[in-house]
C-alpha cells in the first residue's frame, strides 16, 4: 500500500519542485542581469569620469607649459574685458588668441574646482589659435574662448545628455552650431556639465555629480544649461552655447545671474545637438549665454551668416538685423508680474514692477497683459505634446542608469501607466487640482488623432495668444522670471515652475533673460508668509525651495513675436539700460 503512495505522490511533488526550481532560476537570472546592468552602467561611470580627469590634468600641463613661455599674464585685465572690447582687441593684435585662451583656461580650472561644472575639454583648440594666424578674414567672434554645453556635438567628444545610455559614442563631426563659430574664429574649449536627461532645472547627474551656483554653493545653478549659467557667472568663460526645450537657457541664466536667450525654433540650426527623446513637438534650440545683452546680439550676428545657412538649408536665409536692435524708437512693451497659475517670488514681481516704472521713465510705453489660458496652455498644449507617449521614451533611456536622487520623483511619473495617472489624477483632483491636472497631463495622447488634434489646438492658441498682442500694438513684452536660485534638490519637486519658460516654448516665441536685481532681506521676509494660488504641496515647497536667498541674483523675461530674436535683445538691452542707469549693482 506504501508504495503504491509513494508512486502516486512521486510524480506531483517532483512537478512541483521543478516549478520551484524553475522560479528560482528565473528570479535569480533576473537579479544577475540587473546586478550585470548596475555593474556595467557604474564601470561606465568610472571610464567617464576618469577621463575627465584626464582632460583637466591636460588642461593645467598646457598652462604650465604656458608659463614657462610666456611667463605672467595680467589675467584679471582681460578677464574684465566685456566681449566687443576683447574681440577688438584680439583683431588690432594688441592681445594674442593663445594669451587669451590660457588666461580662460585658468580661470576654468578655477571655476570648476569650486563648482564642478565641466565635463570636458577639447584640447585641439591649442590648434586652433594657431590656425587663426594664417587667417587673412577675421571673424566676428575672432580668438574668443567659448564653452558649449555637453549635448552639443564636437567632433570626436562624447555627448552624453548627463545619461549613461549615451557614454563612450564620440561624435563624427561637429554641430552645425559650432562650425560656424568656429569659422567666425571663435575657440570652442570646454564642455559643461547638464542634469539627467536635461528635463529638470538642476544641475546634477550620476555621471559628474551635481554643479553648484557660484553665488552660494547652498544653491543649484538651474538647468539643463546648468554648467554654462555656473561657468560664466564664475568668470570662466565669457560666451557659452546653452540649449532650450522648456527653459534650459533662461532658467541657469536667472538663478546665475547672467543674461541668455532663447530664439524661436529654427532661426538658429540644432543640427548635431543632442537630445533624450528626438521627435517630439519641442525643439531643442540652441542659444546664446553671456555676461551682457551686447555679447548675445554679437553671437547672433555671428552666426546668422552665409555659413550656418549653407550648412543647414533648413534655416531660414535671414541675418541678423542691426536696425532693429540699435534703434531708438520707444516701444510699446506688454506686462505682467504673475500668471496667475504660479505666484511669484516676492522679488521676483518686484524685479518686473521696478523695469517697468524705469522703462516708463526712460519713454516707452507699458500696457498691463494678460496671457490667455495660462494653465490650459501649460498642461494641454506643453506638457502633453512633450511627453506625448506618456514619458515611455525618455524613462527607457534610464533603464541601464543609476537613476539621480533629482530625477526621481520626475522619473516615477514618467513610469506609471498612462491609465494609472488618469484614475490618480481623478482623486486627487478634489484636493489639489493643479496638481492633478499636471499628473493628468502626462498621460500625453491616446492615439494619433489625438495627436493631431494637439498640432491643432496649439496652433490655434498661437492665434488667439498673438491676436490678443496685436491688439494692444505691442512691440515686445515684459513677464516674470523664475528666481532667485533654489536650494539644491527642490528643483524636481516643484515642475509648475517651469510655466514661466515653457509657455514661449509652446508659443514658438523668442525669449531672453537679464539680471535687474538682487534678493532683499525684505523680500526674503515676505517669502516666510507666502501662500500662493492653490496652498497645495507646490505652493509649500516654494518657501522651503527658495528661501535662505537673500543676495542672490534676480532677473526678467523679454519675449518678442517668431523671428523678431532682434527686437527681444531691444527690449533686454533697454532694460539693462535703464537698470544700471540707477545705480543697480548685482552682488
Amino acid at each position: 500500500m506504501l508504495l503504491r503512495l509513494l508512486a502516486f505522490l512521486l510524480p506531483e511533488f517532483l512537478i512541483d519542485l521543478a516549478f520551484v526550481l524553475l522560479l528560482l532560476g528565473l528570479v535569480g537570472s533576473y537579479l544577475l542581469a540587473q546586478w550585470m546592468i548596475e555593474r556595467c552602467s557604474r564601470m561606465k561611470i568610472e571610464r567617464a569620469q576618469t577621463q575627465r580627469d584626464r582632460a583637466l590634468q591636460l588642461m593645467e600641463k598646457m598652462l604650465l607649459r604656458s608659463k614657462a613661455r610666456h611667463g605672467d599674464i595680467d589675467s584679471s585685465r582681460i578677464l574684465s574685458l566685456p566681449l566687443a572690447e576683447l574681440v577688438a582687441h584680439l583683431k588690432e593684435g594688441s592681445l594674442n588668441p593663445e594669451t587669451v585662451l590660457h588666461v580662460y583656461m585658468e580661470k576654468t580650472l578655477e571655476v570648476t574646482k569650486e563648482v564642478n561644472c565641466l565635463t570636458d575639454f577639447l584640447p585641439d583648440c591649442e590648434v586652433q589659435v594657431q590656425e587663426l594666424k594664417k587667417q587673412q578674414e577675421k571673424g566676428l567672434l575672432f580668438g574668443v574662448p567659448i564653452s558649449i554645453k555637453d549635448n552639443a556635438g564636437y567632433k570626436g567628444h562624447n555627448s552624453h545628455c548627463g545619461l549613461v545610455h549615451y557614454l563612450g559614442v564620440e561624435e563624427a563631426e561637429d554641430s552645425v552650431i559650432v562650425q560656424v563659430l568656429k569659422k567666425q574664429g571663435a575657440v570652442p574649449f570646454v564642455k559643461t556639465n547638464i542634469p539627467q536627461s536635461l528635463i529638470n532645472f538642476d544641475c546634477s547627474n550620476s555621471i559628474f555629480g551635481q554643479t553648484l551656483n557660484p553665488h552660494n554653493h547652498k544653491k543649484t545653478c538651474g538647468g539643463s544649461s546648468g554648467g554654462e549659467g555656473a561657468l560664466i557667472a564664475g568668470g570662466g568663460a565669457i560666451l557659452g552655447v546653452g540649449t532650450d526645450v522648456l527653459g534650459s537657457i533662461r532658467m541657469p541664466s536667472s538663478f546665475c545671474g547672467i543674461c541668455g536667450l532663447k530664439p524661436c525654433g529654427d532661426r538658429l540650426s540644432d543640427r548635431g545637438i543632442l537630445s533624450p527623446v528626438s521627435g517630439k513637438s519641442a525643439v531643442n534650440m540652441p542659444g546664446p549665454m553671456a555676461r551682457d545683452v551686447d555679447s548675445l546680439a554679437l553671437f547672433m550676428k555671428a552666426v546668422l551668416c552665409d555659413e550656418l545657412f549653407q550648412l543647414d538649408p533648413t534655416v531660414p536665409p535671414v541675418p541678423f538685423n542691426d536696425e532693429i536692435y540699435h534703434s531708438k524708437r520707444s516701444l510699446t512693451v506688454g506686462f505682467y508680474d504673475t500668471d496667475g497659475y504660479f505666484l511669484p517670488h516676492p522679488s521676483m514681481r518686484r524685479a518686473v514692477q521696478e523695469a517697468k516704472t524705469l522703462l516708463e521713465e526712460a519713454g516707452h510705453k507699458l500696457v498691463p497683459f494678460t496671457p490667455p489660458r495660462i494653465e490650459y496652455a501649460l498642461n494641454e498644449l506643453c506638457i502633453r505634446g512633450f511627453f506625448a507617449d506618456g514619458g515611455t521614451t525618455l524613462a527607457d533611456k534610464f533603464r541601464p542608469d543609476i537613476v539621480d536622487p533629482n530625477l526621481k520623483q520626475q522619473l516615477l511619473l514618467y513610469k506609471i501607466p498612462n491609465i494609472v495617472k488618469k484614475i490618480a489624477s481623478f482623486f486627487i483632483r478634489p484636493m489639489f487640482p493643479r496638481i492633478a491636472n499636471h499628473v493628468e497631463a502626462h498621460s500625453g495622447c491616446s492615439s494619433i488623432k489625438d495627436l493631431w488634434n494637439h498640432y491643432t489646438a496649439v496652433k490655434e492658441y498661437r492665434c488667439d495668444y498673438m491676436k490678443e498682442w496685436r491688439k494692444l500694438g505691442l512691440d515686445a513684452l515684459l513677464c516674470p522670471m523664475l528666481g532667485p536660485a533654489f536650494n539644491i534638490g527642490h528643483p524636481g519637486k516643484l515642475f509648475a515652475g517651469f510655466g514661466f519658460t515653457m509657455l514661449f516654448n509652446v508659443l514658438n516665441f523668442p525669449a531672453g533673460v537679464l539680471p535687474v536685481t538682487t534678493v532683499t532681506a525684505e523680500d526674503e521676509e515676505e517669502l516666510k508668509h507666502y501662500m500662493g494660488y492653490y496652498n497645495d504641496p507646490w505652493d509649500k515647497e516654494v518657501i522651503k525651495g527658495m528661501e535662505g536667498g537673500v543676495g542672490l541674483p534676480v532677473g526678467v523675461q523679454c519675449v518678442a513675436l517668431p523671428w523678431q530674436e532682434e527686437q527681444c535683445l531691444r527690449l533686454m538691452k533697454e532694460v539693462e539700460t535703464v537698470m544700471r542707469g540707477r545705480g543697480n549693482k548685482l552682488q
